[in-house]
């Protein structure tokens, strides 16, 4: 399954001309493209799916639907799969070693 998942964007910065962000989803960290959403700044909220901002959310619905995913068990697994924050993989691709 691969579901969107809303996080607080933490940091914005250009990576070689790419804007990226640190977003935090509950606690869980990752790496994220706002090449969709170049508008947003740091405390707002939006929905990632493999490794990209694709919405801006309100704050409340945000949290309502963390606290729904921790409550069904799916919000490590659903990260586990859009990307690390290790630099060598960037969010959305594969795990290192897999074929895309």
């Amino acid at each position: 399954m691969c579901l969107a998942v809303p996080g607080r964007i933490v940091d914005v910065r250009d990576e070689r001309g790419t804007k990226m962000a640190t977003i935090d989803f509950d606690g869980i960290t990752k790496d994220i493209c706002l090449a969709y959403l170049p508008d947003i700044v740091p405390g707002d909220y939006a929905i990632v799916h493999v490794g990209f901002a694709i919405s801006k959310i309100d704050e409340a619905s945000a949290k309502e639907t963390l606290q729904m995913f921790q409550d069904l068990g799916i919000l490590e697994e659903e990260l586990a799969i859009t990307g690390g924050t290790d630099p060598a993989q960037p969010a959305g691709a594969p795990p290192t070693g897999m074929a895309s």
